[in-house]
């Protein structure tokens, strides 16, 4: 019997493989590409094209495809078999370097945000050799960057690179500072927590909200949801384990570190963790793993939800980006060590951090906005729209004593005694954990919790690269020219404390007095909807420092603006025509049926019964002939006010109506809806309930 050492990563290009297929001196030049970014020689990209290919074709692969991420939000391939003709009309299996290097996929058809025409139809990809490539199927898949015919970014991952290597650069300028000459590289790394939900197909299938939106638009409220927490690290279902056993073995082939597995707080809401990877890497590989958990799930006869609110009234799935930063030899460049009061490197590291996340409020805000996350945020199982920092006691005191010039003490270590001599005793840890936080530190790494379950951690991780390395950029120049370095380090640290203290906040952020104190008092935003954020990428501070840094030139930022406030508008559109299909051909016609059943009903017993007063059909009747007149008003007012979405002069001003027209007549619309699931006999009601969905895999 295998075990999973021997067969993790038996489907991926890597190290190994690599170092087994190529020559020394092949594999020493890739190496130093891979490493060091030089560039790559021709003839050492046909000579891995080759070696690719042998080791692809032995796995059963018969085409290779340039997989990229662009801004759909999902992937995109287009395969190209290895065969080529032979004189002697046979086939022999082909691949060169030039077509491992770069694809020319069309690009007419991907969203570019206005920076080319629709008829402009060529676009390159271009090999990244940091991501190994993998098999998926018979298809061989080499991760890729997108760019258009004129140079400009149109994937995800363009950007991504640039803002990694932008934190290298200066985080690199402040190592040599401390006379650390060795780092040739700083690296940020990340470990994606991703939340879905399980249900069956059939259950999905009788929802057409779930279909069309992935997401239910009506629901009424179930007898039982989450309120005893009793899912949550519950013990798994069988149908569930079998498809999280299947699911790690086809990541595992894949060289995905899947690691931790459990039930999340809301019935059929679960929750896979990764190991960390370079951000790069994990985000091609979290791109991967929500892709295999819906085909893995299609394969057990369920359905993987990977939208951040499927079902109101019970938790919504995010998605935790746990971020650090390292040195190319494995230092941890945000862990504080036993005396973080002593150690300056860490704190002048741990203040960038600060400087970034008070500063660039807004950016971060802005790359988990989604017409699905909006729903999610602010609800009480994700941190609220304003962003904060938590630190902890033991940070929070350091910081202190710096901003004041007081002693620091050090926080005592303290001994867990738990009543019972057979159990160990360990020491606990010098902070808690705080879950409401959008943004905590937690031991040697900060975790963004905002991003939503759909999200490419991408987006986030561009932001939060590029806002550290200009808090990093910044130091670094003033402490290149200083006269005393000691002194103005002790300086600049003590400066960053008092300058952004206000973004730091310990407490409960769920708090309403918390949001009026952050708002109020400190001057944070709170940027509620996409339609609020979205067209703040283009503020003049944000402008200036992502094209400083070559994260994004200021064409690509106004594309990008475009297409997500576009996706935005999209996405609530269909979720409202939705609704008015739904309301139209299915729960209209079934409450009439039922009232009008009702109504005989109580017009036979009177008729046979002239003395019975038949209260409860008539009260029912009356009860259901209301909420099926506000139904219809209801829907007249969304259906008006997706109409009036065509008078809208701009894609900002389309936003808008749909944040304040559009999305709350859809709210308005549900509530009768809800109120006559719960009246209406569930013979007669066209959809699985809640109840029925959130239970429905055993």
């Amino acid at each position: 019997m295998s075990t999973v050492s021997d067969y993790f990563g038996s489907q991926v290009f890597d190290d190994r493989v690599m170092r087994a297929n190529l020559s020394a001196d092949v594999y020493a030049s890739l190496r130093k590409t891979i490493d060091e970014g030089k560039e790559l020689d021709i003839g050492v990209a046909n000579a891995v094209a080759e070696a690719m290919k042998n080791w692809a074709v032995s796995k059963g692969a018969t085409h290779f495809t340039h997989w990229f991420q662009p801004l759909t939000g999902i992937t995109a391939e287009k395969h190209d078999s290895f065969i080529s003709p032979a004189p002697d009309g046979s086939v022999i299996m082909e691949f060169n370097g030039k077509e491992l290097i770069k694809g020319e996929p069309d690009a007419s058809s991907f969203p570019s945000g206005g920076l080319r025409a629709t008829f402009e139809a060529r676009g390159y990809t271009a090999w990244d050799p940091t991501s190994y490539a993998f098999i998926k199927g018979k298809t061989l898949c080499i991760p890729t960057a997108f760019c258009s015919y004129g140079g400009h970014a149109l994937d995800k991952k363009t950007p991504l690179l640039r803002s990694m290597e932008a934190l290298s650069r200066e985080a690199l300028r402040i190592l040599r500072l401390f006379g650390n000459d060795k780092a040739k590289r700083v690296v940020s790394s990340v470990g994606p927590e991703q939340e879905y939900f399980l249900i069956t197909k059939e259950m999905y299938d009788q929802r057409p909200d779930l279909r069309f939106t992935g997401r239910t638009l009506f629901g009424a409220k179930p007898p039982k949801g989450q309120e005893l927490d009793d899912h949550y690290f519950g013990v798994i279902k069988p149908g569930v384990a079998a498809f999280m056993e299947d699911l790690n073995d086809e990541l595992w082939k894949l060289g995905i570190l899947a690691k931790t597995e459990h039930n999340e707080v809301a019935p059929a809401q679960h929750e896979l963790a990764p190991i960390y990877s370079t951000t790069n890497v994990a985000t091609d590989h979290n791109q991967l793993m929500m892709e295999i958990m819906q085909k893995v799930a299609a394969k057990h006869g369920l359905v993987c939800l990977l939208h951040e609110k499927p079902f109101a009234g019970v938790n919504g799935s995010g998605k935790h980006n746990n971020w650090s930063i390292a040195t190319d030899n494995g230092q941890n460049l945000l862990s504080p060590g036993d005396t973080p009061y002593e150690n300056a490197q860490f704190l002048l590291f741990l203040c960038a951090v600060i400087k970034a996340v008070d500063d660039y409020q807004d950016l971060l805000r802005i790359s988990v906005a989604t017409a699905g996350n909006d729903h999610r945020l602010g609800a009480n199982e994700a941190p609220p729209a304003v962003i904060s920092i938590f630190l902890g006691d033991e940070l929070n005191a350091v910081l202190h004593a710096i901003e004041t010039d007081t002693p620091y003490n050090g926080t005592e270590k303290m001994q867990m005694r738990l009543g019972a001599d057979v159990l160990p005793k360990f020491n606990r840890d010098t902070t808690d954990r705080n879950r409401t936080s959008p943004f905590a530190f937690t031991g040697n790494k900060f975790e963004f919790r905002m991003l939503g379950s759909s999200n490419s951690i991408a987006c986030a991780n561009i932001m939060l690269n590029s806002a550290v390395a200009e808090s990093l950029r910044i130091y670094a120049d003033r402490l290149e020219n200083a006269d005393d370095f000691e002194t103005a380090l002790h300086e600049m640290i003590k400066k960053t404390i008092k300058d952004h203290k206000r973004i730091i906040f310990n407490g409960n952020g769920y708090d309403d007095a918390w949001i009026k104190e952050a708002t109020e008092k400190r001057g944070l935003l709170n940027y509620r909807t996409t339609a609020d954020c979205m067209p703040h990428l283009l503020d003049e501070k944000n402008v200036k420092m992502l094209t400083s840094l070559g994260v994004f030139t200021e064409d690509e930022l106004k594309s990008r603006r475009d297409i997500m406030l576009e996706n935005y508008c999209k996405t609530v559109l269909i979720e409202a025509n939705t609704m008015i299909n739904m309301v139209h051909k299915r729960i209209a016609p079934a409450i009439t049926r039922f009232t009008s059943d009702l109504s005989e009903e109580a017009y036979s017993k009177k008729k046979m019964f002239p003395e019975l007063e038949c209260c409860y059909e008539t009260e029912l009747v009356k009860k259901l002939s209301e909420l099926t007149d506000s139904i219809t008003h209801k829907t007249d007012e969304l259906e008006k006010a997706v109409c009036d979405l065509k008078d809208a002069g701009d894609i900002i001003e389309e936003s808008e109506l749909i944040r304040d027209t559009v999305l709350p007549k859809m709210s308005e619309l549900r509530i009768p809806c809800d109120r006559a699931e719960l009246l209406t006999a569930k013979s007669y009601w066209p959809f699985p309930t809640y109840g029925d969905i959130l239970f429905s895999v055993k």
